[in-house]
C-alpha cells in the first residue's frame, strides 16, 4: 500500500474516533450537568415545600391541596409525603411524557436522579418526609437537540478536515520521521520499536533500526538478569527469599538517616515462636513451608501499605519495613489477622507473636530493634498471635493534632523554605550538583525534612512545598551560577496543576533550568511509569537532569527502564556501607554501574561516610559520590561523619 493510502486511511479513522469521542464526551458532560442540575432542582424544591408546610397548619385538606398546586405548575414525577412511621399521607405521581425523542437514546442515557428528601415539621416534632421527583422529559429533549446539532458541526468540521488533508498528505512522510525519531532515541540510549511500514522504500530501513534496537534491548535486559541474580544470591534468604539480617539493617540504617518522607514509618517484628519444636513437630519441608508462606504474608501487609521492606533477622525472627506508614492500630490489626489465618492452617499451637514501633528521622536502630525484642517477648505471653505495639514517647512529637500541624506548615510555607548545601562530587572533587534538601521553621528552629514532609504529605502540602522548593533552588544557583538537585515526591508527580506551574516557572528562567537536577524515589518508576516518562520527557525538553534516588538492587527490573532517558541515579545508602570491606557489594554496585553506563546513566553513591568508602566506589566504576564524610575544598574527601547529614 502506498504511503499516501496509508494517510488517507489514518486521517480517515482519526476523524472517526476524534468525532466519536467527542460525541461521547459532550453527551457525557451534559447529561453529568443535567443529572446534576435536577438532583439540586429536586433537593432545593424539596426543601422549599417542606419548609412551607412546616409553618402552616396540618390540616390534611391544606397538605393535599397544597401539594396538588405544586404537582401541577412544577413539572414533577412524584410528591409525595410520608409520616415518620413510613405511611403515605398523600402522594401525586405522573409518568415521564417523551413523544420526540428517539426510544433508544432515551435507553442509552437514562437519567438516574435520585429524588430530593426533606423532613416537615410540627412544631419541635416531626409530622413525615416530604420526597420529590422532577421529570426528565425536558432533560431528555435538550439533551437530544444539543446531539444532534453536535453532529452536525462534525460533519461539517470533517468535509474541511478532509480538503485540507488532501493538501497536507502530499508533503508528509511519516513513517521516515518514525525513522528518525528511532535514530535520535538510540543515540539518547532510549531503545525504542518503530513500527514496520508498509511503504517498500521504508520497510528495509525501519526493519534494519528495530534489529539493532531489539538487540542492544536484549543485551541490557541479560545484563540486567544477570544482576537480579547476583542480588538475590548476595542478598536474600534462599528459603524466603526476603532479605537477610545484613542488608535488611543496613537498609533501616539508610532510612533513618533520610530527608524524605519516608525517614519516618513503622517497623514490625514477627516470631515463630519455638521453632525447634515447630521442625520437630511438622518436619523440616513442612517449617521450611511455614516459614516461606510466613514471609509472604508479611510481603503482601506490605504491599497494601505502601512498598515495605521484609527481612529474616535470624531463625525464627521476621521484620517489615513500612515507610510512610503511621497508623500503626490500622496496620496492627491487619498483621494480627494475616498471622491468625496462617497459625490456624499451621496448627492450633502455632504462636507467631508480632511487635510494632513508629521510627522517625535519627533514631538509634539498635534502640529500636531492642524495643521491639522486649515488645515481642511480652507478646509472647498474651497468646497465639499476641501483639504489642511500643509507645511514640511524647517528647518526640512537635505537635499534637492536624490543625496544629497543618497550621504551623503553612505559616512556615508562607515565611519560606531554608536550603541546606551538601556536595556530590566526582572522582577529582570537583562538583557535580549540590543536594539542597529543604528546611521548615517549625517551634522557632529550623526542622529537617524528615521531621515535617510526612506530615506535609499527610495533609495533602506536598505540591505546595515542592513547588516553593523549585523556586528557592533556581534563586539559588541564579546567586551561587552552581547546579542543584532537588527532590520531587510521588504526590506532586499526580498533581496536574503543580506540574503546571513548574514547568512555567522553568520556562520562564530558561538560562537556570539546565542547572537544576530533578530526583524522585525510585518507587515512583515502579507505581507511575508513565508519568515518570512524561516528566522526563518535559523537563530533558528544557535543559534540566532528571534522575532516580535511593536507587537499589533491582534497578535492572524497572519498568521501561530504556525509554526514561534518565540522566542520572543516586544508590541507596545501604549499598555503600562499609562497601570497602564488603566484596559481594563491589561485585552488586560493579554490576548496577556497568548496567547504567550502557544506557548512558550517571550513578551517585548515597551515605558516603569516609574517604576510603569513596576511593573504593569511584574504583567501582561509580562517577558520584555525596554523604556525610563528602566536603567541598581541598580535603574533598573528609574522614569525619557528619550527624547532621542524610545519606
Amino acid at each position: 500500500m502506498s504511503l499516501i493510502k496509508q494517510l488517507w486511511l489514518t486521517i480517515a479513522t482519526l476523524l472517526l474516533l476524534a468525532f466519536a469521542g467527542s460525541l461521547l464526551i459532550g453527551v457525557t458532560t451534559s447529561r453529568h450537568y443535567i443529572e446534576q442540575e435536577v438532583r439540586i432542582k429536586n433537593s432545593d424544591n424539596a426543601n422549599a415545600l417542606a419548609l412551607s408546610m412546616s409553618q402552616m397548619e396540618k390540616d390534611p385538606v391544606i397538605i393535599e391541596l397544597l401539594l396538588a398546586a405544586q404537582f401541577d405548575t412544577g413539572h414533577y414525577r412524584l410528591i409525595e409525603l410520608r409520616d415518620p412511621a413510613g405511611r403515605v399521607i398523600t402522594q401525586r405521581s405522573t409518568g415521564d411524557h417523551i413523544n420526540d425523542v428517539p426510544a433508544w437514546f432515551v435507553s442509552l442515557v437514562r437519567f438516574e436522579v435520585p429524588p430530593g428528601q426533606a423532613v416537615v415539621q410540627d412544631g419541635w416534632q416531626q409530622y413525615g418526609t416530604l420526597e420529590l421527583a422532577s421529570q426528565h422529559s425536558f432533560a431528555y429533549r435538550s439533551l437530544w437537540q444539543s446531539t444532534l446539532k453536535l453532529t452536525g458541526w462534525f460533519a461539517l468540521a470533517g468535509v474541511l478536515s478532509l480538503l485540507l488533508a488532501s493538501w497536507i498528505v502530499r508533503t508528509i512522510r511519516r513513517p521516515l520521521r518514525d525513522v528518525v525519531s528511532q535514530a535520535q532515541a538510540i543515540g539518547e540510549r532510549r531503545f525504542t520499536m518503530a513500527h514496520e511500514p508498509r511503504t517498500l522504500e521504508l520497510r528495509e530501513v525501519v526493519q534494519a533500526m528495530n534489529r539493532l534496537s531489539e538487540a542492544v534491548r536484549h543485551m541490557l535486559s541479560e545484563e540486567s538478569d544477570k544482576l537480579d541474580q547476583l542480588r538475590r544470591r548476595m542478598q536474600h534468604d534462599p528459603v524466603t527469599d526476603t532479605l537477610i539480617r545484613g542488608p535488611f539493617l543496613d537498609s533501616l540504617h539508610a532510612h533513618l538517616n533520610r530527608e524524605g518522607d519516608d525517614a519516618s514509618g513503622a517497623l514490625a517484628m514477627v516470631r515463630v515462636a519455638q521453632l525447634n519444636h515447630v521442625n520437630q513437630r511438622l518436619g523440616h519441608g513442612r517449617t521450611d513451608s511455614l516459614l516461606a508462606q510466613l514471609a509472604k504474608c508479611l510481603s503482601q501487609v506490605a504491599k497494601q501499605h505502601g512498598l515495605g521492606q521484609v527481612g529474616r533477622l535470624n531463625g525464627s525472627d521476621f521484620a517489615l519495613i513500612l515507610p510512610r506508614e503511621h497508623d500503626l492500630d490500622a496496620l496492627g490489626k491487619h498483621l494480627q489477622q494475616a498471622l491468625e489465618a496462617l497459625a490456624n492452617e499451621f496448627g492450633n499451637d502455632l504462636s507467631l507473636p508480632s511487635a510494632l514501633c513508629a521510627y522517625t528521622q535519627g533514631d538509634s536502630r539498635a534502640d529500636l530493634l531492642a524495643s521491639l525484642d522486649g515488645a515481642l517477648a511480652a507478646a509472647e505471653q498474651q497468646g497465639a498471635t499476641g501483639q504489642r505495639i511500643v509507645a511514640v514517647p511524647a517528647a518526640n512529637v512537635l505537635f499534637t493534632s492536624h490543625d496544629e500541624w497543618r497550621q504551623a506548615l503553612e505559616q512556615a510555607l508562607d515565611e519560606g523554605v531554608f536550603l541546606a548545601h551538601y556536595p556530590v562530587l566526582d572522582s577529582a572533587g570537583k562538583l557535580i550538583h549540590h543536594e539542597v534538601p529543604s528546611r521548615l521553621r517549625l517551634k522557632g528552629e529550623w526542622q529537617p525534612a524528615g521531621v515535617f514532609l510526612p506530615w506535609v504529605a499527610r495533609l495533602s502540602l506536598t505540591p505546595q512545598l515542592d513547588l516553593a522548593v523549585a523556586k528557592a533552588a533556581l534563586n539559588d544557583t541564579a546567586i551561587s551560577g552552581k547546579p542543584v538537585g532537588i527532590n520531587l515526591s510521588v504526590d506532586s508527580l499526580k498533581d496536574g496543576h503543580f506540574m503546571g506551574e513548574l514547568l512555567t516557572t522553568l520556562r520562564a528562567r530558561p538560562d537556570l533550568a539546565p542547572r537544576l537536577w530533578f530526583e524522585l524515589p525510585q518507587s515512583v518508576a515502579v507505581q507511575q511509569p508513565q508519568a515518570l516518562k512524561t516528566l522526563c520527557n518535559a523537563l530533558l525538553g528544557l535543559g534540566c537532569k532528571v534522575g532516580l534516588e535511593h536507587v537499589g538492587p533491582q534497578f535492572g527490573k524497572l519498568p521501561g527502564l530504556q525509554d526514561l532517558g534518565l540522566s542520572f541515579m543516586k544508590v541507596d545508602a545501604a549499598l555503600s556501607q562499609d562497601i570497602e570491606q564488603r566484596n559481594d557489594q563491589q561485585s552488586l554496585l560493579r554490576g548496577m554501574a556497568t548496567l547504567a553506563h550502557s544506557l548512558g546513566i550517571l550513578v551517585i553513591a548515597e551515605g558516603v561516610a569516609h574517604r576510603n568508602a569513596a576511593k573504593a566506589l569511584f574504583e567501582l566504576g561509580l562517577d558520584g559520590v555525596t554523604g556525610p564524610g563528602v566536603r567541598q575544598g581541598s580535603a574533598s574527601l573528609d574522614e569525619k561523619d557528619d550527624s547532621n547529614r542524610s545519606g
